[in-house]
């Protein structure tokens, strides 16, 4: 009997192996697919890693933003600190006039806008005004012949709905009451941040690298140094962006002689350091100017120009003179900026060119193996044709 079973065990085909006996073989698990299950984990590993990094960051946005504007900042004004101090300037000199000199010229941008806007107030309001008067006469000549007391309806219906939604105006400036705590607070912190880095930032920056592993120290320290100097180029390119987007729009008012030209060109200098919105605001700014005061054709024109200099700016100038000088593809820095905006909002947007090209700086370095022949890598390294 026991022979009888031996014979059929040896007949049996191998394709007959029952699913235990099967799944109990060494060979049962092709090498694809015991390949595609490693990666599969540490990619979950990695991306839960992710996840958490960015709700810390996000939870503790309020002390993450102003230190990372501040090390923006700070890559911006370093090289003016060293320029200094090799000219003999004392250390603390330096640091001061590179901070309060940064803090005077934004304030006196501030100050031109202000006054020149303070200036030219009075003749604002009379040409705006002058400008709805037009508007009602328009609307009651037009095909739809808007008489003023249909007109005059229409604006009380307008201002009765504010009215009825008074609660919600109400916690509205209460919530920018809170915003404008918040932006001083942040600005402080901006500033302080700023300074103790221009102090000391060579020691915070050894005081991280000490929290690695001793053998993995150089290679972290060499990464930190390419991370910084790509930081400082995407810094001075922005700087650069915004002048010509600033300079565009301003000849354009120009030509038109829009009153205000200065102003406005200033303020789109200003608002193009905030993805979208500055230049949404501050373009609509210049459209409406141009209305009030020269009419719907030069503002129409008006429109025109911002527009063409805004998509000029954000789908050429942006894409290829930040790409080659923090060496990402234009592709990356868009696809960036929108995932930058769907995690982290109006800061995400603006922040995540930067990350995105230190992060790919900082990885390359350590990968090529760049820090065993090049520990302390400069700019001329990092970005060849700064």
């Amino acid at each position: 009997m026991e022979e009888q079973k031996q014979v059929a065990q040896a007949l049996k085909p191998e394709g007959h192996l029952v699913a235990g006996e099967l799944a109990d073989r060494s060979d049962s698990v092709t090498p694809g697919m015991r390949i595609a299950a490693a990666w599969s984990w540490r990619a979950i590993v990695v991306a839960a890693a992710f996840a958490i990094v960015v709700f810390v960051v996000i939870q503790l946005s309020e002390i993450v933003i102003p230190l990372l504007i501040a090390v923006l900042i700070a890559s911006l004004l370093v090289p003016l600190v060293h320029f200094l101090t090799r000219h003999h300037w004392p250390r603390w000199l330096a640091i001061l006039v590179a901070e309060v000199g940064t803090l005077l010229a934004l304030a006196a941008l501030i100050y031109l806008v202000v006054t020149q806007v303070i200036r030219g107030f009075d003749d604002l309001r009379k040409q705006s005004v002058q400008s709805y008067d037009q508007f009602k006469d328009f609307l009651a000549n037009s095909p739809f012949q808007v008489s003023e007391a249909q007109f005059n309806d229409l604006i009380n219906q307008g201002v009765q709905s504010l009215q009825q939604d008074s609660g919600v105006l109400v916690s509205g400036a209460l919530s920018v009451g809170l915003t404008l705590t918040h932006v001083l607070t942040g600005f402080l912190l901006v500033l302080f941040s700023t300074l103790f880095l221009l102090i000391d930032g060579k020691g915070v920056w050894h005081w991280v690298v000490r929290l690695f592993p001793k053998k993995a120290r150089p290679a972290v320290d060499g990464a930190g140094r390419a991370g910084w100097h790509t930081v400082g180029a995407f810094v001075r390119v922005q700087i650069l962006v915004a002048f010509i987007d600033a300079v565009g729009i301003g000849i354009v008012a120009l030509i038109l002689q829009i009153p205000l030209a200065i102003p406005i060109a200033v303020l789109v200098f200003l608002g193009s350091f905030v993805p979208v919105v500055g230049a949404f605001v501050t373009g609509f700014l210049a459209v409406f100017i141009a209305l009030v005061y020269n009419g719907p054709v030069p503002a129409i024109i008006m429109l025109a120009g911002v527009l063409l200099v805004q998509q000029l700016e954000g789908h050429v100038l942006q894409p290829l003179i930040m790409g080659n000088a923090v060496k990402v593809h234009p592709l990356a820095v868009v696809l960036a900026v929108i995932g930058g905006g769907v995690l982290g909002g109006l800061p995400g947007t603006f922040f995540a060119v930067p990350f995105v090209a230190t992060l790919n700086v900082m990885v390359k370095y350590i990968a090529q193996g760049t820090w065993r022949v090049n520990p302390k890598p400069e700019l001329e390294d990092v970005v060849p044709d700064a």
